[in-house]
């Protein structure tokens, strides 16, 4: 699919989900839809597909080790091992996955290649992408642990300090979260990114803008509700709650923005499991992450290999001898 066609799907996507959940809630009253129905089933379907895909994952056999490694394989005892991006022990395993999901650190040693005048092939460090995954990942878990003001009673005593923190700045009224900002151009950058580079234009689907035009919605209409469009929070927080404990009531005058905002989110969560953002999930099973690299130290036996029946050369000179000796060739026994 080329890229306007991959960028467009994608777009007019979002704005549909937009505008359904505009239409639904203004012209069809359907806020119980939206506001009840859609988000439980959404949850639903987010928590049986991780579920599902990590069985589905952790089923599959690893009959030998295949770590990816970025160092000194542990060998003589003279030579200096590179204990986690090599690591020959579950420990060093361990440690290294620590690093790869709270830093990245795979990304951070990522580096991407560029074909200049001459032509030369040039190398250059890829550290900006790995400063905006970083700002895009936190700054996403972070609102997220914030909205779970909504959904306890009372607020839990990590939230507020999370709140506190984030509007350390005492800018705007409501105060400003420099999370919000953050996401915002984290999300933009990684999609001038796609945008703007060749390859990575050339390569992008539907399946790469979707989930970044969807979480740059959710992120706009959120702050549109904090910080220009005036909302029900009693009201939200009402509603939340009542999704919480499986007693679910529509409040009134909540306003539509507030079911869009909610809509964009629920779609999130429903499709998450059928994306590449289940790596969330994937990168604990990846045998090329969480595997130590000991190959020279024990011997890894294929479960999948059987009992062949082979035909060793004794057997095929027994089978052959008079030909090959009338053909002049030298056999072991005359």
């Amino acid at each position: 699919m080329s890229f306007g066609l991959s960028f467009w799907v994608s777009l007019v996507a979002v704005v549909g989900l937009i505008l359904m959940a505009y239409i639904g809630v203004e012209a069809a009253h359907l806020n119980n839809l939206f506001g009840v129905i859609i988000p439980y089933a959404a949850f639903v379907i987010f928590i049986i597909g991780i579920i599902y895909r990590v069985l589905m994952w952790a089923a599959r056999p690893v009959p030998f080790r295949i770590p990816t490694t970025a160092g000194q394989q542990k060998s003589f005892p003279w030579i200096k091992q590179n204990k986690i991006d090599n690591p020959s022990t579950a420990l060093g395993a361990f440690i290294r996955m620590v690093f790869e999901v709270l830093l990245f650190r795979s990304l951070f040693r990522n580096t991407r290649t560029e074909l200049r005048s001459g032509p030369v092939l040039s190398y250059a460090s890829s550290k900006w992408l790995w400063i905006a995954a970083l700002a895009f990942h936190y700054s996403f878990l972070i609102i997220l642990l914030r909205h779970l003001r909504l959904f306890t009673e009372p607020v839990l005593p990590f939230v507020k300090t999370l709140e506190i923190l984030d509007s350390f700045f005492q800018v705007w009224v409501p105060l400003l979260y420099i999370t919000d900002l953050v996401l915002i151009g984290a999300v933009t950058y990684l999609f001038l990114r796609r945008v703007l580079i060749p390859q990575l234009r050339y390569i992008s689907l539907p399946a790469d803008y979707f989930p970044l035009f969807l979480i740059l919605g959710i992120g706009v209409t959120g702050g549109l509700m904090r910080y220009f469009y005036k909302v029900n929070v009693v009201g939200i927080k009402e509603l939340t709650m009542g999704l919480i404990n499986f007693s679910p009531k529509i409040p009134e005058g909540i306003g539509v923005l507030f079911y869009i905002h909610l809509f964009l989110v629920s779609t999130l969560f429903a499709y998450f499991p059928f994306s590449k953002l289940t790596h969330m999930a994937g990168v604990f099973l990846s045998p090329t992450r969480n595997l130590a690299n000991n190959n020279r130290e024990k011997m890894h036996v294929n479960p999948w290999n059987y009992p062949v029946k082979v035909h060793t050369y004794e057997e095929y000179e027994e089978d052959y001898r008079h030909y090959m000796k009338e053909a002049g060739l030298p056999v072991e026994k005359e």
